[in-house]
């Protein structure tokens, strides 16, 4: 698949939500634009490029945008960081906290809800150590279609059993409607928002935890480093920042830095520190 129509598609793409679209991601935009095509009614996935190029309304670029995301997403995916969490962030947080006693969390790029949920359970079982506190979890995803399904907190056997064990599956969900729906205690704990990580992060206020995790492979250098300064603004000064596990700062920002020893946790620089005083 080339030519004019796709590659106004690629920039298309691109300008809406940062993703990068290659010739060699052909077939992928086959198939996941093939759905899109059969609900409008035309003939296959080239008519589509060609409606798009022609002046689509912003609905269905959305719709395309959100068929090209990637959503995988799985209950306490890559364990590491949940226990880079317990074991080093959140101890070092709640003695900082102790006078206002407030935690605000964002998971950013959080698809279908499995990584906030996971953040919301932690927590939990914190128990006595943050009883009282004032906790924020604030969830956002470009995608209206996928913050639906995580706000109505429903996940079949397959998504349940990946990555739970059977005690917190016991715990934390209840059966309903063919499959697990997450408990009330952790639905409350969690706000969904819609959000385009390009659009920067003014008004969504300061976060002692921000998970940002496997979506940056998504971006070029240029929209990467946008997106880590804005991030590194609305990180607490002793904040964290969670990445994935094959993503790096390293030539992108000097905003943030990984934290000496551990993988995967950032942190501001000195210099960005002195600019947010």
């Amino acid at each position: 698949m080339t030519g004019p129509d796709y590659d106004h598609f690629c920039r298309l793409i691109r300008q809406a939500s940062g993703l990068v679209v290659t010739p060699e991601k052909a077939y992928l935009v086959s198939s996941r634009l093939g759905p899109v095509a059969r609900v409008e009614g035309l003939p296959g996935v080239a008519d589509l490029l060609a409606v798009l190029r022609a002046g689509a309304p912003d609905a269905l670029v959305q719709r395309c945008v959100d068929a090209m995301a990637t959503h995988e997403s799985y209950f306490f995916r890559d364990a590491t960081p949940f226990d880079q969490l317990v074991s080093d962030v959140l101890p070092s947080l709640i003695a900082a906290r102790q006078s206002q006693r407030t935690l605000r969390v964002w998971c950013a790029a959080c698809s279908s809800g499995q990584e906030p949920y996971s953040v919301a359970m932690v927590l939990q079982e914190l128990g006595a150590r943050i009883a009282g506190w004032k906790i924020e979890i604030l969830a956002t995803d470009m995608s209206e279609p996928i913050l639906m399904k995580a706000r109505a907190g429903i996940y079949n056997d397959f998504e349940v059993k990946r990555g739970l064990s059977p005690e917190r599956q016991t715990r934390w969900f209840k059966p309903e409607a063919g499959g697990w729906k997450v408990s009330p205690t952790l639905q409350q704990m969690v706000q969904f928002r819609q959000h385009n990580l390009l659009q920067g992060t003014a008004g969504l206020g300061v976060f002692d935890v921000i998970f940002c995790r496997n979506v940056l492979i998504y971006f070029d250098v240029e929209n990467k480093r946008q997106i880590l300064e804005q991030v590194s603004r609305a990180m607490a000064n002793d904040g964290s920042l969670f990445l994935g596990s094959a993503e790096t700062v390293l030539g992108v920002t000097s905003a943030v830095e990984s934290t000496p020893g551990v993988r995967g946790l950032y942190r501001k620089t000195e210099t960005h520190l002195l600019r947010s005083a």
